[in-house]
């Protein structure tokens, strides 16, 4: 069974833990409302209830999100996919972003700083509950966990921010300064490690944290800071674990029938049949069949990404022929020619009249009625969506391996683990004797078409360094006519951190705005 986050939106006496449409977003965070109970929690049950409200912060309908703020609809920042124009992350993906951005500049800002306070009160709150010594510090572990996630995505998104790990009253918060990124990201590995210290290999309900999912985001932040000596113990640390490895078929990875299989480290749950248990993730990438329109396809797969996918046997890839490619490719995006439950694509199933791309769609989250079952309403996909699995665990370590100079050939073997392994998936070998700028150069690749539309790659081209080599941009329609070109002028240096949000900027005058803002 899934773990249901139940609370969304919850009151408990003198304490509000939500957000408010009405209620400004910095006052979400740091509330006026003082913590004056002394009644809630009084049970463990209640404490379950409390951590509950953590983890629902992870999930998001608003603005497209999916998933601990942004999931897959990321790409669309990036030459992997095309968003709807009109949105930050269209904007975001072509260099005409504004600092003064109200969309997803300021959710993920306020999302994160949401967990923040949440953790710190839960943490809190703990001391009024009496629990057993394991109990209290699995129960710690979590919200440190959970605490770690918002930070790493706040450094990741804006660099340096507001290091806060008590409850603050509104004139405490309307003057905090920010922290370095070295400083920021210390945090996050602070947070990680108490959850690694505190959490055992299996979770208390599915879903919630585990020691394997703590490092393996410990490993993901220092993967970010480039810190690959330090990142490859993690790595041993979670093989030693003896659960986790490649899940045996690639497409059916991402199907509701194999859900928290031993590919994934940590995923956010979704449940079906309640009203904002679900996503809509489905929604935003499916497909319209017989007549019926479905879905926004809030973003499209480019031409970019599906002529980055390999031939099969290593021979030169013909663009737009996608005969005899990776078999990734049609496990992840929608190509002419293909059948879903019975319609043609794009003539008897097609993508939303209002979609520019309409030769592309994304396959690997669309829930696909001819496999899985009918077609879950409006905001009530229960697919989960898996943050972080063992392919990246992989990759990683043979990016280290690859950037400290060590074995080539053992990096490269590594990969090729992700090529030949699965019973779905099996391409030519990479061959050993390689460069280290060869292997490099491959095993970017190899993480951009693994991981295509799951939201990281808009991180990666960040920290590689790589804007100023892939961009401009062109996207292209069905009839291979320009409908807009990303970082038209070259690729925009200061993109690589966000800007801070001005309603947070106008609320405390010690935040200072990222550079050229």
């Amino acid at each position: 069974m899934k773990l249901k986050y139940y609370i969304t939106y919850f009151i408990i006496p003198g304490i509000l833990l939500t957000s408010n449409s009405c209620i400004d977003d910095y006052l979400d965070v740091f509330p006026e409302d003082k913590i004056t109970s002394g009644t809630f929690p009084k049970n463990e049950e209640e404490v379950d209830m409390l951590l509950n409200g953590v983890y629902s912060h992870l999930r998001e309908q608003s603005y497209g999100q999916k998933g601990y703020f942004g999931f897959g609809i990321l790409d669309g920042a990036t030459p992997n996919a095309y968003n709807y124009p009109g949105t930050d992350i269209h904007a975001i993906g072509n260099g005409s972003l504004t600092a003064d951005a109200s969309q997803t500049i300021s959710f993920i800002w306020t999302k994160s700083y949401g967990i923040i306070f949440r953790a710190n009160y839960f943490l809190r709150s703990l001391d009024m509950v009496e629990l057993d010594e394991n109990g209290r510090a699995v129960y710690e572990g979590e919200a440190h966990f959970l605490r770690g996630l918002a930070y790493s995505k706040l450094a990741e998104v804006y660099g340096g921010v507001p290091i806060v790990n008590d409850i603050l009253g509104p004139e405490e918060a309307r003057n905090v300064s920010r922290a370095s990124l070295e400083d920021t990201w210390a945090q996050v590995i602070a947070d990680y490690d108490i959850a690694i210290a505190n959490l055992g290999v299996d979770a208390p309900k599915v879903g919630r944290a585990t020691k394997g999912a703590a490092l393996g985001m410990k490993m993901r932040a220092l993967l970010y800071q480039g810190k690959y000596a330090e990142l490859l113990p993690v790595v041993d640390e979670i093989d030693a674990l003896g659960i986790y490895g490649l899940f045996p078929s690639y497409e059916a990875l991402f199907r509701l029938a194999n859900e928290n299989n031993q590919e994934v480290l940590f995923d956010i749950q979704y449940i079906e049949g309640e009203q904002l248990q679900g996503n809509s993730h489905d929604q935003l990438c499916g497909l319209g069949m017989a007549g019926t329109t479905r879905g926004g396809q809030a973003y499209a797969p480019t031409d970019d990404l599906a002529d980055a996918y390999e031939m099969i046997d290593g021979s030169p890839v013909i663009p737009g022929d996608y005969t005899g490619r990776d078999p990734r490719l049609e496990f992840t995006i929608v190509v002419a020619g293909s059948h879903f439950n019975g319609y043609e694509f794009p003539t008897e199933a097609y993508t939303h009249p209002g979609n520019l791309v309409k030769h592309l769609a994304a396959r690997k989250h669309m829930i696909d009625p001819g496999n899985q079952g009918p077609i879950p309403e409006s905001g009530q996909s229960h697919l989960n969506n898996i943050v972080l699995r063992y392919a990246d665990v992989l990759l990683s370590k043979a990016e280290a391996i690859i950037e400290t100079g060590g074995n080539i050939d053992e990096a490269i073997a590594l990969i090729n683990r992700i090529r030949t392994e699965r019973n779905d998936v099996t391409i030519t070998s990479l061959p050993n004797g390689l460069t280290q700028a060869e292997a490099r150069e491959k095993l970017r690749n190899e993480r951009r078409i693994e991981l295509a539309l799951e939201g990281l790659y808009w991180a990666d081209i960040k920290r590689w360094d790589m804007g100023k080599d892939i961009y401009p941009v062109i996207v292209k329609d069905q009839d291979g006519e320009t409908i807009d070109t990303k970082f038209p002028q070259g690729y925009l240096q200061y993109y690589n951190l966000m800007p801070i949000p001005q309603s947070e900027l106008s609320l405390n005058e010690n935040l200072v705005q990222n550079p050229d803002w």
